[in-house]
């Protein structure tokens, strides 16, 4: 992948990054080419070496046709995950990690289905927010827009699964 800067790319951990430009710089005693990028949520500078790139994830956002997609996965009503604490949360950190965008809105509609039905400890709470944080710096670029619309646009994703309104009533038929 060829980077130029200005650009938006995907860090797996760190959700979308702008590309501030290539540095030689020594580090372990070797001169390598680094890839320099700016988060967008903490505004935090990374530095990764060019040719380990691709081995850390990082690659370019989602594009908008793949919304479709993604929104699928963020709309699926059942999602089907451990019920024990330490092998779901195992698992959502495995997703999290694979960089992988369809991943990532996994552990976020199940996580958002948890907090639903029963409270979300500590560390899944965190989990939950890094994981929707990431979601959202991801749909921004591929929709072009800010990020609290990219967040609706996530909101509006799980209503139409895992947040789904059960309690409400359909609406009534006229009697003729």
């Amino acid at each position: 992948m060829k980077f130029k800067k200005g650009e938006t790319v995907i860090y797996p951990q760190h959700g979308a990054c702008v590309v501030k430009g290539i540095k030689k710089m020594e580090a372990f005693g070797e001169t390598r080419e680094y890839l320099m990028l700016e988060t967008v949520i903490n505004e935090m500078l990374l530095s990764v070496p060019i040719d380990n790139t691709e081995q850390v994830g990082v690659r370019p956002p989602v594009s908008a046709d793949e919304l479709e997609d993604l929104v699928s996965v963020l709309a699926k009503p059942d999602p089907r995950v451990p019920s024990n604490w330490s092998r779901r949360f195992k698992n959502h950190q495995e997703k999290l990690k694979s960089g992988d965008v369809y991943q990532v809105a996994e552990v976020v509609r199940n996580l958002a289905a948890r907090n639903r039905d029963a409270s979300l400890s500590a560390a899944e709470r965190t989990m939950y927010e890094r994981a929707r944080v990431n979601l959202i710096s991801e749909i921004a670029p591929a929709l072009k827009v800010s990020s609290e619309a990219a967040e609706d646009y996530l909101d509006e994703a799980l209503a139409q699964g895992v947040l789904k309104d059960e309690t409400a009533e359909p609406p009534k038929r006229k009697r003729r």
